[in-house]
């Protein structure tokens, strides 16, 4: 896409190639972009960083998950914006800009798939590819007032993908309607092993919803109500019995010895200039100890048993993120508190590796808010179709 078909900034401003799509198939007539974390052929691939992009040259071989989407019709119409190495939930990237949130415009879009769900939301495509190690899809969707799922862990491939922390990464989805990311979703996926049965179990978290302030449990507590009339009333479950503080450390420590193992010899080689923020995860990441790493790999293990237990062959109703986005003009320091809060809600997926579909469902103050659905491993393609009743 040319810059100046992007009011959104939503896309990197490549020259653009020629990608070919099959001529008809079962997404044939919607356009798709894809963030540059994965390959496109003809395309180079910047990470959100310039050193990268500088490495990178143009790519000769397509990601798989955007080639069977291609593969199936899909129009390809440019590469998205980035978080710098994909290490943030804002959106703002000190080098390529900030895209804009197209369902609340003086807010951040939330990252590190920020141009994607600009693009979705600003109806600048039907659907896009994102990543999401850390929250990365489900916070842009929750932000952006979009549909957006993590997979269960290695559901979808990740070849020809810019890494993070690869025993978090997964391959995410955005779409503004339930039909479209249906549709595009069974493309993604495939078949399940485990589908959800035809009226699961409804759970509700109830420690985590207790994290929420009153405003944000009112915005929800309707659509809660609603979920309840259709799939039966919730039981409330603890999901995190021991605190949230244990799994934050564990999930953020381990994500950081990851993220250094991928990037740290090229960060000590050419010392680029971080963005704000990034700079400073870089570093915590450099000085993660060993005896830190073995602990919260304890701690994901004991975790991920009784979470998936917990869960069983139901579904689970989770708050996406804390609250809306964040205010544009707010401080880096008050845009690192949210992160943190919103860690405790986004690392139950991720140390778990169970899927995990945001819905655009409510919202508070003129902005968008999510609800999230969470369930069994290898439930995702009906877990998708629950939410695109359900949303």
């Amino acid at each position: 896409m040319l810059l100046h078909d992007d009011p959104a900034r939503a896309f990197m401003p490549y020259p653009a190639a020629e990608v070919p799509n099959a001529p008809s198939g079962p997404l044939s007539g919607l356009a798709m972009a894809v963030k540059d974390l994965f390959d496109v052929a003809g395309y180079p691939t910047s990470g959100g960083s310039p050193h990268l992009l500088a490495l990178s040259g143009v790519k000769r071989q397509t990601a798989s998950a955007a080639q069977k989407l291609l593969d199936a019709g899909a129009r390809f119409v440019g590469k998205t914006i980035t978080d710098e190495l994909a290490f943030s939930l804002n959106g703002k990237n000190a080098h390529f800009g900030t895209p804009v949130n197209g369902g609340a415009p003086d807010r951040i879009p939330g990252g590190s798939s920020s141009g994607s769900a600009s693009a979705v939301s600003n109806g600048l495509c039907d659907f896009a590819l994102g990543s999401d190690t850390g929250g990365s899809v489900r916070g842009p969707a929750n932000h952006c007032g979009l549909f957006g799922m993590r997979p269960t862990q290695a559901r979808i491939t990740l070849d020809h993908c810019v890494a993070l922390a690869p025993s978090f990464d997964t391959c995410g989805l955005f779409a503004r309607d339930g039909a479209t990311f249906e549709r595009v979703a069974a493309v993604l996926l495939g078949t399940d092993a485990t589908p959800l049965g035809g009226t699961p179990r409804l759970l509700l978290a109830a420690d985590a919803f207790a994290m929420l302030d009153v405003e944000v449990r009112g915005a929800l507590a309707p659509v809660v109500k609603a979920i309840e009339g259709l799939l039966g009333e919730a039981s409330l479950v603890e999901v995190a019995p021991e605190g949230f503080e244990p799994l934050y450390w564990a999930h953020r420590r381990l994500q950081a010895r990851e993220a250094w193992q991928v990037h740290g010899p090229m960060i000590e080689r050419y010392r680029p200039p971080l963005g704000p923020g990034i700079a400073e995860r870089f570093e915590f990441a450099r000085v993660v100890t060993d005896q830190e790493v073995g602990e919260a790999q304890e701690v994901r293990t004991r975790f991920r048993e009784r979470f998936r237990q917990t869960v069983g062959e139901g579904v689970l109703l989770l708050p996406t993120m804390p609250d809306i986005a964040p205010l544009l003009t707010e401080t880096e320091e008050a845009l690192n508190t949210y992160r943190n809060t919103a860690i405790n809600l986004l690392c139950l997926s991720g140390l778990s590796g169970l899927p995990q579909v945001s819905m655009p469902v409510a919202s508070r103050m003129g902005a968008p808010l999510g609800l999230s659905v969470v369930g069994p491993a290898g439930s995702d393609a009906s877990l998708v179709r629950l939410a695109a009743r359900l949303g």
